[in-house]
């Protein structure tokens, strides 16, 4: 395979709130970044959805022509949440909602042609259903990643990675005619599906390769350097995605299990709602909160504020819960909360939430973790990093670049311009960051806490 000249890519991440872009030079140095922002809609505790229009197709356009202005790309790659689904015109303009994982509308029921077809992200294939009995006939049935391509190159496509969330549609790594037909769907409607970091188009006017969209907690794996036994990689984003690293296939009860990209080792978790999502939400709570004169201080950027043991404890699942209770009825709870709490403490308990998430995966895959790698925009806050050591009783070490997911698309699109021949080697773009030890006081106390937070949640 011939190198494109420059040796420049770009990776592009449409998130949940944001889409993040970064041009990287061979060495995975950051020459540019560019964040996006966009919206996401709840019109009901179970509904979320992007505008498609303006978070798949003009926020990613403009992510990359902001980080690409003078440089020389060869080539470039998206990635985004899975799964996500719209419906698209014969332009390939969107004429639907953006539907969002989690989103009622993909809970799937049995049909008239018997049960679903596969054993994929159950919404993945319920979103399909639910966009063709409401949109039948439509041009097409796209993801988040599909649009962005399409509004780049021209070409709605995706990798492999990305379509075996709908593995049960699939025959031999391509649509199954037969299958969709069951559900009166066309492969014409559905994306073009092309090799992991192979090329699928390129952009009009230059030499830059796109390559198939993608999967953010895949692209955020490639570049962690997360690939220790004992490891934990922990995505903190819109979702919190926790991935234990072990030798050796094993299958847990509630948990997802995947190879990972580095040879003979295998990932043991999967996503929970007690991310950013559910993190900003409380933190949207105490706004304003704080009179003038008030002795609560903020918690601004200090690692913790308040007594160890003056913190309340909070069950993260405003919108029900992925791993390990797959259970979207699931519902926040906050409990010991009392009048000598103020904001700081609040904000420490929605912070330890997601520790506490991470700790029962921990639990419940039978695994001595050596330390978490933290990747995603939640990187950035100290607070949060801090209550994930102290939860844990765990180091916490970040990545480098926050925007994890954009940096191992940037890897991907190197090897659709044949820049690189595999995923060996992205491990030079593995950086760290900062390293959070926990706090022995505030270990102590999160640990009665924890007790406190598994006898509240569901049984196992």
């Amino acid at each position: 395979m011939t190198a494109v000249s420059g040796g420049i890519t770009v990776g592009v991440d449409i998130g949940s709130t944001a889409v993040k872009a970064v041009a990287v030079d061979r060495d995975g140095a950051v020459l540019a970044r560019s964040r996006v922002p966009h919206p996401m809609v709840s019109t009901g505790a179970d509904r979320l959805e992007h505008d498609p229009a303006r978070a798949w197709r003009r926020g990613p356009v403009r992510a990359y022509s902001e980080v690409a202005a003078g440089l020389e790309v060869a080539g470039v790659c998206v990635a985004g949440m899975v799964p996500s689904l719209t419906v698209v015109d014969g332009r390939g303009r969107p004429v639907g909602p953006g539907l969002l994982y989690g989103d009622e509308r993909g809970r799937l029921v049995p049909g008239p042609d018997g049960p679903p077809a596969g054993d994929a992200l159950p919404d993945a294939e319920g979103f399909l259903r639910w966009a063709a009995a409401t949109h039948p006939g439509a041009a097409g049935y796209w993801p988040a990643q599909a649009l962005a391509g399409q509004a780049l190159a021209g070409v709605p496509a995706i990798d492999s990675a990305l379509s075996t969330t709908l593995m049960g549609l699939l025959h031999w790594g391509q649509w199954d005619a037969e299958a969709l037909g069951r559900l009166g769907l066309r492969p014409d409607q559905l994306p073009t599906i092309v090799p992991m970091g192979a090329p699928a188009g390129t952009l009009p006017g230059s030499g830059t390769v796109l390559a198939g969209g993608t999967i953010d907690a895949m692209c955020d794996q490639i570049v962690a350097g997360a690939d220790g036994v004992g490891d934990v990689l922990v995505i903190c984003g819109a979702t919190l995605i926790t991935w234990v690293v072990v030798a050796d296939w094993v299958e847990v009860p509630g948990l997802w299990t995947i190879p990972h990209t580095t040879p003979d080792r295998v990932l043991v978790g999967g996503p929970s709602n007690a991310g950013a999502l559910f993190v900003d939400w409380a933190r949207s709570l105490l706004k304003g909160s704080r009179r003038p004169g008030s002795t609560h201080p903020s918690p601004g950027d200090l690692p913790r504020t308040g007594h160890p043991e003056r913190v309340p404890v909070w069950l993260p699942y405003v919108r029900g819960e992925r791993v390990p209770f797959h259970d979207p009825s699931l519902r926040a709870l906050l409990a010991d909360l009392d009048l000598t709490h103020g904001p700081p403490a609040l904000e420490r308990a929605a912070h330890e939430a997601g520790g506490f998430v991470i700790r029962n995966i921990l639990d419940r895959a039978g695994v001595r973790a050596h330390r978490i790698v933290a990747s995603g925009g939640g990187t950035r806050s100290t607070p949060w990093m801090q209550a994930l050591a102290d939860a844990t009783g765990l180091p916490v070490e970040t990545v480098a670049v926050h925007e994890g997911a954009a940096l191992g698309a940037a890897w991907l699109a190197r090897m659709a311009a044949g820049l690189e021949d595999s995923l060996a080697g992205a491990d030079r773009w593995a950086r760290t960051g900062s390293r959070i030890e926990p706090d022995p006081a505030w270990q102590a106390a999160a640990d009665s806490r924890y007790r406190q937070f598994l006898a509240l949640s569901p049984p196992a």
